[in-house]
């Protein structure tokens, strides 16, 4: 885990890394019940907009291979947690839409 915060103190603080587990459980309360909950949906997805901004941000001012040669496990999770959340990004962005439209 100190590698996390190492590269990226703002977003993988031990505060930041409780928030994304936080905001998991978030995910999980809505669930069952979304269809009720269009606008919760669409914080969901610019939640995950910021993130992939702020992943690409940080991706432009660092080098991804240094964060390789220090901690291979770390330079793969840097390399893909922006992907991942513009996919969810994308995922709940479809699920509003498609709500809204009902």
């Amino acid at each position: 885990m100190r590698s996390l915060h190492r590269y990226n103190r703002e977003v993988m603080s031990n505060v930041g890394l409780l928030m994304i587990l936080v905001w998991g459980l978030a995910y999980m309360a809505v669930s069952k019940n979304f269809k009720q909950m269009t606008w919760l949906i669409a914080i969901f997805a610019i939640e995950k907009l910021i993130y992939t901004v702020v992943w690409l941000q940080w991706m432009s001012k660092y080098e991804l291979s240094s964060v390789f040669e220090q901690d291979t496990l770390t330079g793969v999770f840097y390399a893909i947690y922006g992907i991942n959340d513009f996919l969810f990004f994308l995922f709940f962005s479809y699920v509003f839409f498609k709500l809204i439209r009902q």
